[in-house]
């Protein structure tokens, strides 16, 4: 049986970096063009690199956050510096919940939410590539142990 990885799309992130660019060029152009020889604005080309670190910080996020379904367990791992791992039996699985947005449901990404029998029985990832697909494969995994 061969491992699945699931990791959260780029999709947004990049959409997100191609918004946060052109804030960027905006507040440069208009600092260099109308700005710059006002001391008011003084502070706008030490600023405005600021609007590329949220893209940065969720580009790092997406890269720190993986689950893998291998054999008879689900691993969802998430951190760069101190880590987190959570290890689902699939065995132990009862339900996996698709839900999209409408801005999701565009871009053909979905949230999924897989519930377990247990104290801490709900385990969400977020912005997932073709979230039905996948559903149905970790359905099909934890009823029958192999993939479709």
């Amino acid at each position: 049986m061969g491992e699945l990885t699931i990791r959260p799309t780029a999709k947004f992130i990049m959409l997100r970096t191609v918004f946060s660019v052109l804030v960027f060029l905006a507040l440069e152009i208009a600092w260099y063009t109308q700005w710059r020889g006002n001391d008011k604005f003084q502070f706008v080309p030490i600023i405005a690199p600021l609007v590329l670190v949220s893209p940065a910080l969720r580009a790092l996020r997406r890269q720190f956050t993986k689950t893998t379904i291998s054999g008879d367990r689900l691993r969802h791992e998430t951190g760069a510096f101190s880590k987190s791992t959570r290890t689902i039996q699939l065995s132990k699985l009862q339900d996996v919940r698709v839900d999209q947005s409408f801005t999701q449901r565009m871009f053909g990404v979905g949230n999924l939410s897989i519930e377990t029998a247990g104290e801490t029985s709900r385990l969400t990832l977020e912005d997932v590539d073709n979230p039905q697909a996948a559903a149905d494969e970790i359905v099909n995994r934890s009823q029958h142990g192999t993939p479709v």
